[in-house]
């Protein structure tokens, strides 16, 4: 980008990346009206666009759900203060971050309430009297819901105190049941992140100190962002019998014989608009994944105010074409200049922009602009919606392939401390040999700021040495600053 061209945009109210990444995601945010801030600090007021991207996330996952036999139901969002201390290892990774309800009615509350931070607590109090049979089991919910984080340090999307999300819990006769739902429903992220969303993930297993407070295993899928830095899209959990054992959460199983049950929990929140928006986006403003658009195309109305009906009569035409192919399209006849209408649509990232006046209908043509590229192309109206159909396949594609390319380019393989810190500083992913410390990887982490993001599940067994420690390795871990 010229220095022209950075200034033009920062004029339109959009910091380039490049001057200031944070202030950039900020500003496409309110360019594309997606959210506000609200009264209380920490939280967000989702506007109607940022919400049209969570109704398309929330139908596409829960009917992916369903296809499992997961069904949805609703639990209170205030949990007496001694569920949470049932289980010693998750209140503790709780225990900064919970909002409590004192007083109520005008009085003081015998017992205090928690404001819901997730909600294994209540759902797995309620699960022990649901459950009494082996033939109860497996047990399949989802809820979605919000939760309340008390954050320090809060970004719009990426990190506020109350957020959306949906959480799964399940229960099963045994272990392997329980480990197998947990994969199932983290492939259903990876499929979701990188076939709806064009995002690529690295999937894999999350270390001792980086796993679910009270959780046997954590399974996750990462992210990488433009500025190289990791996002956590989303995890699925083994509980293992913890919880189960905490809440009493028991079967009979078919030889007669009390069992405790294996538990899992998995989740994604709106943190997930905030990866979507960091990995595709540019200085322009929002870039949508066609699969994810509310809008798909735009049909816009340019030309004189005498040629306006016809031109308006022939944009409704094209809307039905487009529409009896599956396209989400709208038609933008607003009386405003086009470039106005132009800079619209792109700051709100409509993957397609289709531009049409009566010189290009009596040439039996319109325009074509892809959002991602730029690139124009003239079309014959004849063939307009079999080339919207190919062309938002196309961006659909590119965005992930795009996408893929940094993920692979950035992701170095390092075999020294030195190569470790010098591509971590770079803004890169680290491969590097860990041998399983955990006051290793803190040390890393404090000197670097790197995290173990993930134990690769396509990366094989080798052995090596660890990076810091020097001690035996058996496989090479990611290692990224993150959100």
């Amino acid at each position: 980008m010229t220095s022209e061209e950075s200034q033009k945009n920062t004029e339109k109210g959009i910091t380039p990346r490049s001057v200031d990444y944070a202030e950039w995601y900020i500003d496409v945010i309110k360019a594309a009206d997606l959210a506000d801030y609200a009264p209380v600090k920490g939280c967000m007021v989702i506007k109607p666009n940022g919400y049209a991207i969570w109704e398309s996330i929330q139908t596409y996952l829960d009917k992916e759900f369903k296809k499992t036999g997961v069904r949805n139901a609703y639990f209170p969002m205030l949990i007496p203060e001694r569920l949470l201390k049932r289980e010693e290892n998750h209140v503790e990774g709780f225990a900064p971050e919970v909002a409590v309800v004192t007083h109520a009615g005008g009085k003081k509350l015998e017992e205090p309430l928690v404001v819901r931070p997730t909600s294994e607590t209540i759902m797995y109090e309620i699960f022990s009297g649901w459950i009494r049979s082996y033939r109860d089991l497996p047990l399949l919910i989802n809820q979605w819901t919000n939760v309340v984080r008390w954050e320090m340090r809060t970004r719009l999307f990426m990190r506020t105190t109350e957020f959306l999300w949906q959480e799964g819990h399940t229960v099963h006769a045994t272990h392997d049941e329980a480990d197998e739902r947990a994969r199932q429903m983290l492939e259903i992220y990876r499929v979701f992140a990188e076939e709806f969303l064009a995002i690529p993930v690295i999937p894999g297993q999350k270390s001792e100190s980086e796993k679910f407070a009270g959780a046997l295993r954590t399974y996750t899928v990462e992210a990488m962002m433009q500025d190289g830095k990791a996002l956590q899209f989303a995890t699925s959990h083994n509980l293992g019998q913890n919880f189960a054992k905490a809440f009493d959460v028991k079967f009979l199983d078919q030889n007669s014989e009390m069992q405790h049950g294996w538990q899992t929990s998995w989740g994604l929140s709106t943190r997930t608009i905030g990866g979507l928006i960091m990995c595709h986006s540019d200085d322009k403003g929002l870039v949508l994944p066609p699969k994810v658009a509310s809008t798909q195309v735009v049909i816009t109305t340019i030309g004189p105010v005498d040629s306006k009906p016809m031109v308006e009569a022939r944009a409704f035409e094209l809307k039905k074409e487009f529409e009896e192919r599956g396209i989400r399209v709208e038609v933008d006849n607003r009386d405003i200049r086009p470039g106005e209408k132009f800079f619209d649509h792109e700051k709100k990232g409509i993957p397609v922009r289709v531009e049409l006046g009566p010189k290009d209908i009596a040439q039996n043509q319109t325009v074509f602009v892809r959002r991602d590229t730029g690139v124009k192309a003239i079309v014959s109206l004849t063939d307009a919606a079999v080339e919207a159909v190919r062309l938002l396949d196309a961006i659909q594609n590119d965005l992930f392939t795009v996408a893929q390319n940094r993920l692979v380019e950035r992701t170095k393989r390092v075999d020294s401390y030195e190569e470790f810190k010098k591509e971590i500083e770079a803004g890169n992913f680290a491969l590097a040999h860990w041998c399983g410390d955990a006051e290793v990887e803190a040390k890393i982490k404090e000197e670097t700021g790197a995290t173990t993001r993930c134990i690769p599940f396509a990366e094989p067994d080798e052995d090596g040495v660890c990076v810091y420690s020097g001690k035996p390795s058996k496989k090479r871990v990611v290692f990224a600053k993150a959100y």
